[in-house]
């Protein structure tokens, strides 16, 4: 997850335009749908990642790793924390990722303990975020009714769609695909760093997350979670 265009993320945007492509001519009645649809998720997009990869600098540099301030990363600026790759993918596809917190974990001291910690608390964020928006989004239904048309449709519409951003964001994000949050953390749960195929597989995480995309893994894995986590939602509503 680098900032520079290296030939795989440029394959892997590729892939990503066309899929949507694909998709979109199936479920949208015309182009103005889809750049409607997207234009009401941007805020959901900004405040989930931005605030996801805050809480892994806020938490490190806490846990005594400054690592992540000495490069401007514990702040809530989109501009910190957005990966190119990852935003196209939250954007036309549905999940994304954001640009990794650099930790050093020499300077924890409880190195195990604190990756784990870290590693948890952009999900643990994300899903505080969907909490608060969904009482916001109950607010809002009790104000405003649930006549979804013009303005009142659009504001419901967006506070809606924070909630499920960051529910993406949460769930995706603990897959064990490395370098998402699920892989860091099941390498401390299971120490395995200690094995030799370890760094072979996170050096090329690119690599799974393109099969991710290719094979659809996340209308397999990714959708029924959330439709239980929206369920839940809907029962609050």
């Amino acid at each position: 997850m680098r900032r520079r265009m290296d030939p795989m993320m440029i394959i892997m945007l590729a892939l990503m335009v066309t899929l949507a492509f694909r998709q979109g001519a199936h479920q949208y009645a015309s182009p103005m749908d889809w750049v409607m649809e997207k234009v009401y998720i941007l805020p959901g997009i900004i405040i989930g990642l931005s605030f996801h990869e805050f809480a892994h600098a806020w938490a490190a540099k806490k846990l005594g790793d400054k690592t992540a301030e000495l490069q401007g990363r514990v702040t809530i600026n989109p501009a910190a924390h957005i990966d190119i790759v990852g935003f196209v993918s939250l954007l036309i596809l549905g999940f994304g990722w954001g640009i990794p917190v650099p930790v050093d974990e020499r300077n924890f001291k409880h190195p195990r303990r604190d990756n784990i910690i870290v590693s948890l608390a952009g999900v643990t964020m994300n899903l505080l975020i969907a909490v608060v928006f969904t009482v916001i989004l109950k607010i809002v239904t009790m104000t405003m009714g649930y006549s979804l048309t013009g303005m009142t449709g659009a504001v419901w519409t967006i506070v809606f769609d924070v909630v499920m951003i960051n529910l993406v964001l949460m769930v995706f994000n603990l897959m064990p695909i490395p370098p998402l949050d699920g892989f860091n953390l099941i390498t401390e749960v299971f120490r395995l760093q200690r094995y030799s195929w370890w760094s072979t597989v996170y050096r090329n995480g690119y690599i799974f997350l393109m099969a991710f995309i290719l094979f659809d893994i996340s209308g397999h894995v990714l959708t029924p979670i959330l439709n239980f986590l929206l369920s839940i939602i809907f029962s609050i509503l």
